[in-house]
């Protein structure tokens, strides 16, 4: 497993950590993300989307349906990656941010993660 970047945004007490990762199999994947949940045993939601060749998965995990995962494989997608796992690591920060703030939340911390 390759961790390329990572990313950290704010947004109303809300933290945000994108992590970018470069992956080979599926196998990467679930030790990734056992690490992420092991390392952010505090974080309320650890969406993420990931696209290898043709196989693509997304997750809200926990986040109200379409406003996690499918923003974050929106960025994967227009940027033509392949081979890659992008994770959102959220702590919740007491306000809510409602699904068009979620949605721009984490389309824009994704889009950030990717750009170096």
């Amino acid at each position: 497993m390759n961790l390329i970047n990572t990313y950290s945004l704010e947004i109303k007490k809300s933290k945000f950590i994108a992590y970018y990762y470069n992956i080979k199999d599926l196998e990467e994947i679930d030790l990734i993300l056992t690490k992420l949940k092991k390392e952010h045993k505090k974080a309320k939601h650890i969406p993420y989307a990931y696209k290898i060749d043709t196989i693509v998965k997304k997750s809200d995990d926990k986040e109200p349906s379409g406003t996690a995962g499918m923003p974050i494989l929106n960025i994967i997608n227009y940027n033509n990656l392949d081979n890659v796992l992008i994770a959102i690591v959220r702590y919740f920060g007491g306000i809510k941010l409602g699904t068009g703030g979620l949605l721009r939340a984490y389309s824009n911390t994704a889009k950030e993660v990717i750009k170096n």
